[in-house]
């Protein structure tokens, strides 16, 4: 293995960031950091956690409309929960958006809306982990924490040669990126990172020829650079299956129900149905000629596929449970849906 040391590798990825850096809505561009321009750590934190297992090109609309409804972060925790659970429909991992709503509280309640500024106060704050909590603290208040996320696993695994499979080495490729992680611009160093690994070191066809850390790369020496990182071989994914129940009244209204805040789609609004298993028994929320639509509603969550079954009929004239919501239609958003439920309503409403 090449020694990286012998090459300014911080310095080199800091001149090519600051020539090429992706402009996002949520970024102080290199130019404006340097004249002073500090980021906002709201919009780092708010980006973050959207970030999460999710792609930049879905994130930006997101985050833009968040930002605009909730320009700060005592606007966002004030805001109802429905509405920000609706805003973040289409996102996935929901357990992201609760823990939004509570961190943003604290923040408010606790902080003064002042997030904290070091690794240690920000990983006592609810939903940030060990690398959110690191990626604020680089990229916000530009303190030397090591980010490690995919891309930076990416160009570490490579520029080192590792063939120790992730997620086993992890904390090997975190011991390379801290070695790395300069003094001095540490904030752009990490985004500077993140962003070779998303537009030059990436999964597939590197573009090793333009890539400003070739020379030093101990991967692209070995022509292994295309193999790595390496990782161990996920377990295939489980089917489940269940019902679900969409029943309508001659005026419009829905009848719905809120998940447990708990679990899989905690706290958001969908259909009644059954449980998710194997075989599922039809669980009809009350008694009646239900009609079984054809076609099936498929999805994936990160642990399991889902099947579905659509059952509909028509909801009796002043129906009402305890357990269960009756939505009038004008109060009714598709958008509002979990994308789980939504796909059964684009079924139900295309029969």
């Amino acid at each position: 293995m090449r020694d990286s040391g012998e090459f300014d590798v911080s310095s080199a990825l800091l001149d090519w960031y600051d020539r090429h850096a992706r402009e996002m809505p949520w970024r102080v561009a290199p130019a404006d950091r340097a004249a002073g321009v500090m980021p906002d750590p709201y919009r780092i934190w708010l980006s973050e956690v959207m970030l999460q297992q999710t792609t930049v090109a879905a994130v930006r609309d997101y985050f833009v409309r968040f930002t605009t409804l909730w320009p700060t972060v005592q606007a966002l925790a004030a805001a109802p929960d429905d509405q920000v659970m609706g805003e973040w429909a289409g996102l996935g991992y929901y357990a992201r958006a609760r823990n939004l709503l509570k961190c943003a509280r604290v923040v408010a309640e606790q902080h003064g809306g002042t997030f904290p500024d070091t690794y240690d106060a920000l990983l006592n704050l609810p939903g940030i982990g060990p690398y959110t909590a690191a990626a604020i603290s680089a990229i916000a208040f530009d303190r030397p924490e090591t980010v490690l996320d995919g891309n930076v696993e990416r160009v570490m695994a490579r520029l080192f040669d590792i063939h120790d499979p992730l997620p086993g080495s992890k904390l090997q490729l975190k011991k390379h990126a801290a070695a790395l992680t300069p003094a001095t611009r540490p904030g752009d160093y990490a985004q500077a990172v993140m962003d070779l690994g998303a537009t030059i070191c990436t999964p597939k066809s590197p573009a090793c020829g333009i890539c400003p850390v070739q020379a030093p790369c101990a991967a692209r020496a070995a022509g292994t650079q295309s193999d790595l990182p390496r990782k161990t071989p996920k377990k295939p994914k489980p089917t489940r299956y269940g019902h679900v129940y969409i029943a309508q009244g001659d005026n419009g209204a829905f009848l719905m129900e809120r998940r447990p805040d708990k679990g899989l789609l905690g706290g958001m609004l969908g259909w009644p149905g059954s449980e998710w298993s194997d075989g599922p028994a039809e669980a009809p929320p009350f008694p009646c000629e239900w009609q079984v639509l054809p076609g099936e509603v498929r999805h994936t969550f990160t642990h399991f596929h889902l099947i579905l079954r659509i059952w509909t009929t028509t909801l009796p004239v002043g129906w009402s449970h305890d357990d269960l919501i009756v939505m009038e239609r004008h109060a009714f958003r598709p958008s509002d849906l979990p994308t789980v439920m939504r796909k059964a309503y684009d079924l139900w409403r295309s029969t």
